[in-house]
């Protein structure tokens, strides 16, 4: 563990740090606010890759976490602007929700069903067999394979459901094709989040409750780490975590209202 450095923006993930579904985690609106009076910089950053930023704000904002669509990277965003700087107005066939579809219009990209130079795929809880054909004829003729996110379950009313992993899985599989992944654990929704900021990843911290994801992504990008024991990582399971991620946070905090007290007082 080091001591914490002020750094020139947060990278905040959501659940499982401020919020576990619908339920608000104790301290995430007095950490959000704290912020804000402060005038720390920050960005929801979320591998989630079928909500709008405006539909991931309304869901903080309804849990009483003061956001808006400006201040939130989604995996789709992300995703849309890595295939937007390759390949400007690309044809795109897209597996995935809502998000995903207007984070590609957004960006000036062109979505087909014939011929596509992109397979871009996120959580799509429409994915049936023929969905899986079409993707792995269409990676098979050449087009390029992008994952929003390689999240392999995710959680539910109903306890833990499938994710954008979990169909991947079966796209890299029958095609033979690993895609590019832009979500975390990678680097790539990190840089976007920094640009977004405008700064570089040496300048930002990354929060997050997931030693695999969040703080992965956020050593492979080079900013400095928070992990918060507030969901995936406990403090009965955090040294099980550290050794399966095969790194450690650069910061430990148990709760949200040490965390606030951290980032406020050093700031």
């Amino acid at each position: 563990m080091t001591q914490y450095k002020a750094t020139k923006g947060l990278l905040i993930d959501l659940d499982g740090t401020l919020y576990h579904g619908i339920n608000r985690i104790p301290g995430a609106d007095t950490l959000i606010q704290a912020l804000k009076e402060r005038h720390i910089p920050y960005m929801f950053v979320t591998n989630n890759s079928s909500r709008t930023a405006e539909g991931v704000a309304k869901h903080l904002s309804e849990m009483g976490i003061p956001a808006s669509a400006e201040e939130v990277c989604t995996s789709s965003l992300a995703a849309a602007k890595y295939i937007g700087e390759e390949s400007p107005g690309a044809a795109v066939a897209m597996l995935g929700e809502e998000g995903l579809r207007q984070a590609l219009l957004q960006a000036g990209l062109r979505i087909v069903v014939e011929k596509p130079q992109y397979v871009v795929q996120g959580i799509d809880r429409s994915f049936t067999y023929e969905t899986l054909a079409q993707a792995v004829h269409w990676i098979r003729e050449g087009a390029n394979y992008v994952l929003t996110n390689p999240d392999l379950l995710l959680p539910s009313d109903r306890g833990l459901v499938p994710g954008a992993g979990a169909l991947s899985a079966s796209i890299q599989a029958a095609a033979a094709a690993e895609p590019v992944i832009i979500g975390k654990p990678a680097s790539h929704l990190m840089k976007y989040a920094t640009d977004r900021l405008g700064i570089s990843p040496a300048e930002a911290t990354v929060i997050g409750d997931n030693m695999r994801t969040d703080i992965a992504a956020g050593a492979a990008a080079g900013c400095q780490t928070i992990l918060v024991l507030t969901g995936l990582t406990t403090e009965e399971n955090l040294q099980a975590n550290i050794q399966a991620a095969g790194l450690e946070p650069d910061i430990i905090c148990k709760e949200l209202y040490e965390l606030t007290e951290l980032l406020t007082t050093r700031a």
